[in-house]
């Protein structure tokens, strides 16, 4: 039976809410003898700082390091808004990303069918939706350098940000775009501002020579960012792929997100580079939701984007499709029951909380099973 190291960083808000339900999962998983999940939990984001002073330690970074795979709840909360810039909640997460090497975001937008109501766009431009935003994840302007806040002479003060990308960047996340789109309707679709920025310009060219070099079996279309995002809201399912810088793709895929009627629906993974010698990726699985700290403690969170990311950390990292299978289809299934949660339940409709959700999908996957 196949061993598999799992580090849980339940992080803050509802993240240990929605993480001590797929707990129950993968307790259950390993003792039906589907593989040996060897699991640990740490601190990160806003509970990491006011244990340590740190958004992640040392010690947290080593056992993400030595994991398989890190499943990753949510950081982040007005508590913590006065920290050092430095100690931010979110400073965990990218330093996870950074010394991960997780260059490479999939964040899908599915419509379960029995959700199409829940979203804010009518029935048939939404039903049957099933697209991917590939986000670049390690550079652009989250990352680059100069990163500051000056006083001028004249006592003004500027904020500087910088948007930097090298073709290596750009290359290495294109080629992963059109590899997914390969597996799937074969379209990908790359999104820049090449009429403004530079860095665009260069994306643009990059892609393009790279689709033609290795890939021209994929179609390939470029649409501006802003016109992209307008598409999205028009008519989202022209899309199949669509691979984005780090600022776009993040403002895109939560677009994307509320196509489907919540963020707490849809979870992401964020892949390395493959090992040469193992085949094997450094990954980290997160929903899309933040930490949603007014409704923390109530148990009110959805937990089906959690349960959604395990679904893709059993895929991507372990190699275990037949379970991974398992789990989306007990998603869909209890959700065709009627069961909801608040956020995705209708007017007047009776809502379940976390914990009944969660159950409801561990019962199903039980169901399923046997």
């Amino acid at each position: 039976m196949a061993s598999y190291k799992l580090l849980l960083l339940p992080g803050d808000g509802i993240g240990p809410e929605v993480m001590g339900e797929v707990g129950k999962l993968v307790s259950w998983l390993d003792r039906q003898g589907v593989a040996s999940f060897e699991t640990e939990t740490d601190l990160v984001g806003g509970a990491s700082y006011d244990a340590t002073g740190q958004s992640i330690t040392d010690a947290a970074m080593g056992r993400a390091m030595a994991a398989d795979a890190v499943l990753f709840g949510a950081v982040g909360g007005p508590k913590w808004d006065s920290v050092p810039y430095e100690a931010r909640p979110e400073a965990g997460l990218l330093r996870l990303r950074k010394d991960l090497g997780l260059f490479a975001n999939l964040r899908p937008a599915i419509c379960y069918p029995a959700l199409a109501d829940a979203s804010s766009l009518k029935r048939e431009i939404i039903e049957g939706l099933d697209i991917v935003i590939v986000r670049e994840l390690t550079g652009g302007v989250y990352f680059g350098e100069p990163k500051e806040i000056v006083t001028l002479e004249n006592g003004e003060r500027r904020g500087v940000d910088t948007q930097v990308y090298t073709t290596h960047e750009i290359d290495r996340i294109a080629r992963v775009a059109f590899e997914l789109a390969r597996k799937r309707r074969n379209k990908v679709t790359s999104s820049e501002k090449r009429n403004v920025m530079k860095c665009g310009v260069l994306w643009n060219q990059t892609v393009t020579a790279l689709h033609k070099a290795e890939f021209q079996d994929v179609v390939l279309e470029h649409q501006l960012a802003d016109a992209l995002g307008m598409q999205l809201v028009r008519w989202p399912k022209q899309f199949d792929v669509i691979v984005t810088d780090n600022l776009f793709g993040d403002m895109l895929s939560d677009v994307a997100a509320m196509l489907t009627g919540s963020l707490g629906m849809l979870p992401s993974a964020s892949l390395g580079a493959e090992d040469p010698k193992t085949g094997q990726r450094k990954a980290l699985y997160e929903p899309v939701h933040g930490s949603a700290p007014d409704i923390a403690g109530k148990g009110l969170a959805n937990p089906i984007a959690m349960f959604g990311s395990f679904a893709m950390t059993l895929r991507y990292s372990f190699g275990l499709l037949e379970a991974a299978d398992l789990v989306e289809r007990a998603i869909s299934n209890v959700l065709e029951q009627g069961l909801r949660t608040k956020d995705i339940a209708s007017a007047g409709q009776n809502a379940v909380g976390t914990s009944e959700m969660g159950d409801a999908i561990l019962r199903e996957v039980q169901a399923l099973a046997n």
